[in-house]
């Protein structure tokens, strides 16, 4: 088994897993360019352009009498009374709009430290991991000395066991 099978594994991830050794990764672009919601105003969904007429268009030149001035006075008092509510309402939708978006963009920030982190963590990981299997050979000769050094005990045992009980095995 070649050395890069051993150390990234030779076939699929577990399952449900995906491995980031390899190079893969699972971004989706469509979900990373997806609006936030199915009416926000974008390249793909620009809006319908509607506006809004509270009265109709006078197409040609005429007169209005006393009655009809006056009620469109008043409904130029009640339209200009809503404008400023509507202005004032926009005003704080923006703000909300603006909030939201701070907390959005932060957010991001905080989630790219994170992965940014995890990668200097799992770097860390790596290099550990890498110089452990450097020890190896040293424990191995550890290991070797360890059981000559038993072997030549047991050697010296079996031959005091010989010379003490007078005999030979």
């Amino acid at each position: 088994m070649s050395l890069q099978l051993r150390l990234f594994g030779g076939g699929k991830p577990a399952a449900g897993k995906i491995s980031a050794n390899d190079g893969s990764h699972a971004i989706d672009k469509s979900k990373v360019l997806a609006s936030t919601d199915t009416s926000v105003i974008t390249p793909l969904n620009p809006g319908n352009f509607s506006s809004i007429r509270s009265v109709p268009v006078v197409p040609d030149p005429r007169y209005f009498d006393r009655e009809q001035a006056d009620k469109l006075k008043e409904l130029a008092k009640e339209k200009t009374d809503g404008a400023r509510q509507s202005k004032r309402a926009y005003k704080a939708l923006t703000k909300i709009e603006v909030a939201d978006k701070t907390v959005h963009k932060e957010h991001r920030k905080y989630e790219g430290a994170v992965a940014e982190n995890e990668l200097g963590k799992k770097r860390s990981d790596a290099g550990l991991a890498k110089k452990l299997h450097g020890m190896r050979p040293g424990y191995a000769r550890l290991g070797l000395g360890i059981d000559k050094a038993d072997s030549d005990a047991r050697t010296r045992i079996d031959a005091i066991k010989a010379k003490l009980t007078g005999g030979s095995k």
